[in-house]
């Protein structure tokens, strides 16, 4: 079982961001949490310390629920550097040493996104199955980690994003829809496509998401997941690529680009091909796109071609959001973690950029880490908020991130399903943080 599972505290005098869409601070507070849930929430001076909990008195320190990452690789450090022989690579790690090389990279990179204050993190396709052997430790109680919601490897196809890296090539319906099942099989929580391509695979300037996979491989892999009771979440950058998308049955945009009244329509279920009980939603993910337009190209190490499309998809992931927020669309977060200037320990800058280009307050920035990605993963009565009887997430810092995001950046304590996190401490580069920090101070 997860760690946490035998940790009792209660956790007194905290001031209480509960993670609702109206959250106002309470002051004088406590949480006490048993068996890795949250069992009792009120007023510090009402609260009965269970017999073996330990006591932390938290001196009015915030706290709110653990963060929901809707969007990572686990396979980099956010080090920017070329992926240009990373398929290569792969191959050669596929036997058990690579693999198992594999694994520890991606733990590490999990332990990061929970020193960051993360709690849950939806991964968006690792190399050669490696997340789901780390969810499976981190479920067992064998390492230290986040609540993972693994897709496995991602399905592409000839040429497509992704290919020989993160994702597996499909070349026809009947692959696509094998691929699923053979996911199914392996115990994958969400099926990932990559229907258009990215930023470094265009090679036109203007042009950038392009769509890559045929609408009926699409179709295929979406109404087999979908038979299976899996959600799809599709890597798409363009208008064309997001209209296919949904039209395909894809639950969860991510990234997203700008909308057409009848992208709107098949948002809100038009052609009736989502999974049953998922409102489709947008995934805006800032963090990666931003570096592009800021920073010149030698440093992100992109060709002018890929500055050209970054500013455009950049504009279009904001506009997406936006958009969507107006038309009463879903809206989650998440980072695209290991992309250049993304680091792993970095979720607190997405709820900036969000607040910031999209035009959220600082508490809706928050509402939407927390509870809003938790239901969008379904997970809504789990986590996502501060509650009796949810698993025991949990975020303290010393500032009010209300006030001001950067409050995150440097957790006070993480718990994750009930565990205190002792030893996990983040891994900063400090080069890449002061170029991060120097984007952040930017007018938007």
């Amino acid at each position: 079982m997860p760690k946490g599972a035998n940790e009792s505290y209660a956790l007194l005098n905290v001031t209480l961001l509960d993670g609702s869409e109206h959250m106002e601070p309470q002051c004088g507070m406590a949480v006490i949490t048993e068996g890795g849930k949250i069992s009792w929430v009120g007023p510090a001076a009402c609260a009965r310390v269970p017999s073996g909990a330990r006591e932390m008195d938290m001196g009015g320190a915030y706290l709110m629920p653990g963060l929901v990452n809707m969007h990572v690789h686990l396979c980099g450090s956010g080090k920017p550097v070329s992926a240009g022989n990373a398929g290569d690579l792969m191959r050669c790690l596929d036997n058990a040493p690579g693999r198992a090389v594999v694994r520890r990279v991606l733990a590490g990179s999990a332990r990061q996104q929970l020193a960051g204050g993360v709690t849950t993190v939806r991964g968006a396709g690792d190399p050669l199955f490696g997340d789901l052997a780390v969810r499976d430790a981190i479920e067992a109680g064998r390492i230290e980690g986040p609540r993972l919601v693994a897709p496995g490897t991602g399905i592409t196809v000839p040429g497509g994003h992704g290919a020989g890296l993160f994702a597996q090539v499909a070349n026809a319906p009947e692959e696509a829809a094998a691929m699923v099942r053979d996911l199914f099989a392996r115990k994958a929580d969400v099926i990932k496509l990559f229907i258009t391509g990215g930023v470094f695979d265009a090679t036109e300037p203007g042009e950038p998401g392009v769509v890559r996979m045929p609408l009926e491989v699409a179709r295929a892999a979406c109404a087999q997941a979908h038979e299976l009771g899996l959600p799809v979440m599709a890597h798409v950058e363009s208008t064309e690529g997001v209209r296919q998308a949904l039209l395909a049955g894809v639950d969860t945009i991510e990234h997203g680009a700008k909308m057409t009244p009848e992208i709107v329509g098949l948002y809100h279920g038009s052609a009736g091909t989502q999974l049953a009980g998922r409102p489709a939603s947008v995934t805006c993910t800032i963090s990666p796109a931003l570096p592009f337009v800021k920073l010149p190209p030698e440093k992100t190490h992109s060709t002018d071609v890929q500055k050209v499309n970054g500013d455009i998809v950049c504009e279009g992931i904001i506009e997406s959001a936006r958009q969507a927020l107006a038309e009463g669309i879903p809206v989650g977060l998440g980072t695209d973690s290991s992309c250049p200037y993304v680091t792993q320990y970095d979720m607190w800058r997405e709820l900036a950029y969000f607040s910031k280009y999209v035009g959220v307050t600082p508490a809706f920035a928050l509402h939407t880490a927390t509870q809003v990605n938790a239901g969008l993963l379904g997970l809504g009565d789990t986590c996502g908020t501060v509650a009796a009887g949810m698993d025991a997430d949990l975020l303290l810092t010393r500032g009010n991130p209300l006030e001001d995001l950067a409050a995150l950046r440097e957790p006070l304590h993480v718990l994750a399903r009930g565990h205190l996190v002792r030893r996990s401490r983040v891994k900063r580069m400090p080069e890449l943080d002061a170029e991060l920090d120097q984007i952040m101070a930017l007018p938007a």
